[in-house]
């Protein structure tokens, strides 16, 4: 029985996040926005990576600032001593507002409200805030109908206590490189644009691209562009995986089998018997469930087997439903003991399972099962700040 690398006593799961792949994400990023500038997104914790400890490599690998998505996420970052730039990426509640300002965080509008509502945050402080207007071309998410971005434009200028920083929109399915969507988008946004520059309204930042938008639409990168799934080296999406094969993988799931025992055939596992084995085989443990971020549906599917982790160098399948805090894995006749390594994400004596083999199994995306990683998961950190693999640090 080995437990070397368990973060923590007491709890035989844990997550490595590797900070040296992180920075050589961030690095070939910027090689291919180049010479646009990088803002990581660290927003959600950094997709399940940690925010702030995301940021700090980010931003040593040369990101020019950094995307959150609330108020409180920025001013996790200004408390940890991060004073690079920090965009809010939608309208904020107005109570949240005075926080926003007093952090020196960037703001985002898009309505007359939410101009009024930061203006009068600025004026009250007494200082000037640059605010970035977003335009909605198509994701129907957030944003200023292109056809009134001119007008919000001039009243954002007309307002006091605040002028515009930067303008931006988001493509909706730059992950689909065959759509002809993202090309329509941006003619859109380039309509705007000529509209602000023509009524001398233009701000010194234009910001387009995502993660997947680098990669596929370089007429997309503007002042700088939004990377967030790209720097956790995950890909934005199955058809694009050819263009981010450079990307490191900065996420490891990992945990240690707490209990071993051999099943019948005939017998049936975990809630609603929904696996039954056909042979006798060995069943190994693995303290960790949903409440952790294993789907309860990762270990059965009606059209396929469950998905599979690493233990003792080879692939085995979680069998029966995933429990809230533990899941069963079929080690069929190998050798197996409690305390035994099992990786659920990243590598092992060869083998790799990657983040986007569970979002293809769910039927969702890479994303999800990254943010959805539950806080009660210890990380440790892998590679110091220089790239040096071998650095641990629990949090």
């Amino acid at each position: 029985m080995s437990t070397e690398g368990s973060p923590r006593a007491g709890r035989w799961a844990w997550a490595e996040v590797d900070l040296a792949a992180i920075e050589h994400n961030v690095r070939q990023v910027r090689a291919a926005a180049a010479p646009a500038a990088v803002w990581a997104v660290v927003k959600a914790d950094g997709y399940g990576h940690g925010a702030v400890r995301a940021a700090g490599a980010a931003l040593r690998a040369g990101a020019a600032g950094l995307c959150v998505a609330l108020v409180d996420e920025g001013i996790e970052l200004r408390r940890a001593g991060i004073a690079a730039p920090v965009l809010v990426l939608s309208e904020q509640p107005v109570e949240r507002l005075a926080d926003l300002v007093g952090s020196g965080l960037a703001p985002t509008v898009y309505t007359p409200a939410g101009v009024d509502a930061v203006a009068a945050a600025a004026r009250s402080a007494g200082v000037q805030v640059g605010v970035h207007l977003k335009v909605d071309t198509g994701m129907q998410r957030v944003g200023v109908r292109p056809a009134e971005a001119r007008g919000l434009a001039q009243y954002v200028a007309d307002a006091a206590g605040i002028a515009l920083a930067g303008i931006s929109t988001h493509l909706a399915c730059a992950d689909e490189p065959a759509s002809s969507a993202s090309a329509a988008q941006l003619v859109e946004f380039d309509r705007v644009l000529a509209d602000l520059a023509a009524a001398d309204l233009m701000p010194p930042l234009v910001h387009v691209a995502n993660s997947a938008g680098v990669f596929t639409w370089p007429d997309a990168h503007r002042s700088f562009v939004r990377a967030g799934i790209a720097i956790y080296g995950i890909s934005p999406g199955p058809a694009v995986d050819h263009l981010v094969a450079g990307l490191r993988p900065a996420l490891a799931l990992k945990a240690r089998v707490s209990l071993v025992k051999r099943v019948a055939a005939g017998s049936a596992i975990s809630y609603g018997w929904r696996h039954r084995f056909d042979r006798d085989t060995t069943i190994a443990t693995v303290p960790l469930g949903y409440a952790d971020g294993v789907p309860r549906r990762l270990g059965t599917r009606p059209d396929r087997a469950g998905a599979e982790v690493l233990l003792g160098g080879r692939r085995c399948p979680i069998v029966g439903v995933v429990t809230m805090d533990q899941l069963m894995v079929d080690v069929g006749d190998g050798d197996v003991s409690v305390g035994d390594e099992v990786v659920l994400i990243g590598e092992q004596g060869g083998h790799r399972v990657g983040v986007e083999e569970w979002a293809e199994h769910l039927g969702t995306i890479g994303y999800e099962i990254v943010c959805g990683i539950s806080a009660r998961v210890p990380r440790i950190e892998i590679g110091d700040p220089d790239g040096a693999p071998g650095t641990r640090r629990r949090s």
